[in-house]
This record gives structure tokens, sequence and C-alpha cells, in this order.
């Protein structure tokens, strides 16, 4: 993204506002690093898919934690990747290439913005053959993440962003998104214990506001089956959009009352989903 000309402020607030779609955690005393548990040689022993878990913004690949120790415990081979957040169209492309070095089935899950890069990089992964949304944004083709959002008002998350102009790749000043601290708990985790919401907040990784804008090119959804998690009480993605997206792809759908964060506030009832789908890939 460019830098932040007066022509550009109205297209700047209106992605600082989508950013209904964006998803928080890093949990505490977990690497930034991708969590890295079995493989594709692995699932085909066990004779289960491989869960590729995509965090979302201001995360790491620790987010999924809960999950993951969970679906291990369960006998899932598990891959939590690391996603840049540098903009959908690059991080689509980085998690459709660690999906090529999986070997066997794949049911791919996204967390939040995560749901919008595994609806781009499946399109370029045969292995794929389950999709879970996870409080999540679920685009079509030629969609863009910021007017998607912009459907449906209600979102909390607009005061709460912090942009900070940043050096971008090309040398021009780009915008990076941060969650401001003090209103973490109470946009995004407000049922999740304060102690774990002030770690999570403390190691936000920022996401780039060109995530906002870009385009998305293809929608995997429209030929691989889907599962999703709506969360009623999320504060980020409103559940009417989520109720949306979920319809439009004809998505097997669970509601849970949770926050923005169900993967550490009802573990239990995400991995429950996840495995509703993995039993319906053959190994």
């Amino acid at each position: 993204m460019t830098g932040r000309a007066p022509s550009r402020r109205h297209t700047l607030k209106r992605a600082v506002g989508a950013a209904a779609a964006l998803t928080v955690a890093s949990a505490a005393a977990a690497p930034a690093a991708e969590a890295h548990a079995g493989s594709g040689a692995d699932a085909e022993q066990a004779g289960t898919p491989t869960v590729v878990l995509v965090h979302g913004a201001f995360a790491d690949a620790s987010s999924w934690n809960p999950v993951t120790e969970r679906l291990q415990r369960n006998g899932h081979p598990v891959i939590a990747v690391a996603n840049p957040l540098r903009g959908l169209t690059h991080d689509a492309a980085q998690v459709a290439a660690r999906l090529a070095a999986v070997t066997g089935p794949v049911v791919l899950v996204g967390h939040s913005y995560g749901g919008a890069v595994i609806t781009q990089a499946a399109v370029a992964a045969p292995g794929v053959k389950a999709l879970v949304y996870v409080s999540a944004f679920i685009p079509d083709t030629g969609e863009v993440l910021g007017e998607l959002a912009a459907r449906f008002p209600g979102s909390r998350l607009d005061a709460a962003l912090a942009p900070v102009p940043v050096p971008g790749p090309d040398g021009t000043t780009a915008v990076d998104l941060h969650i401001r601290p003090d209103r973490y708990h109470e946009v995004f985790a407000q049922d999740v214990p304060r102690p774990t919401t002030r770690v999570l907040a403390s190691g936000q990784r920022p996401l780039s506001a060109s995530a906002f804008t870009d385009r998305v090119s293809g929608a995997a959804w429209h030929t691989v089956p889907s599962w999703t998690l709506i969360s009623t009480r999320d504060r980020g993605i409103v559940p009417e959009l989520q109720r949306f997206q979920a319809a439009r792809a004809r998505s097997r759908t669970v509601e849970v009352p949770s926050s923005h964060l169900p993967m550490h506030s009802r573990p239990d009832a995400v991995v429950a989903l996840i495995r509703s789908a993995s039993r319906t890939v053959t190994v």
C-alpha cells in the first residue's frame, strides 16, 4: 500500500473500519514461528487428513494452541502455518505454497482474516478436501474485504485500531494496523480472562492495511465443501456478516455464544467442528 495521500484517506478509513475481519491472538510464551505437528506421512499412517490451521491478523500460529493441543490428543496431525499478514494476494500465495508441501488430503481451517486467505489459497491446492471457517471472512471471487465488511455495520473495532506508517516493500510508505491494547479485551475477547487478553494484546503482529483493498482472485468454497462456526457475540466480524457468508457458501454451520476468539473461549466447539469436517475426508 502506498503513502496516505489526502485523496486516499477515505479508502484508509474504510479499511480501518473493515477490520471487523481481523483476528487477534498470540498465545503466551509460544513461539511466533510456524507450529508444526505431523506431516502428510503422519496423516497417512494415522488414517486421518492433515489439519492445516491459518491464523488471522494481529496473531501468529500460537493463537491456535488450545485447538492444536486438543486435535493432537485426538490423533490428528496438525500444521499451524505462519500467515505473513502482508496483504491477501501475498498471504494466499504463501499459504498455497505451504499446502503444496503436504502429502495427502487436507482439512484447511481459517480464523477471521485467515478465512479470506484460505478461500483464495485453496484454489491452487487440490489436496484441500474440506474448508473450515471460524469467526471468519468467506469472500467470493472479485470481492474486496473492506467493502464486504461494510455491508454489515456494527463492528466495534473502528476506534480501537492504531494505524502506523511503515516502509513499504517498494520504498514508499505503507500502513500497518494494530489494536490498541486498552481496547483489545472489549472489542475482541470479552469472554476470555483478562490476564490472557493482556498477554495476547502485547504480542500482536501487525496487519498491512492493503489486506482490505486486495481483490479476491478466486473462492475455493464453490467447489470444496465447507463448515462454519459463527460467533454470536462477536464484536469484530458481526454475526450477521458471518451468517450471510455461510449461507452463500452453503456451509454446514454451527453457532456458538462466543467472542471473536472461540479458539480460546470455546476451543472444544472449534475442535468438534474441525473433526466433523475431517470425518468426511477419505485418506
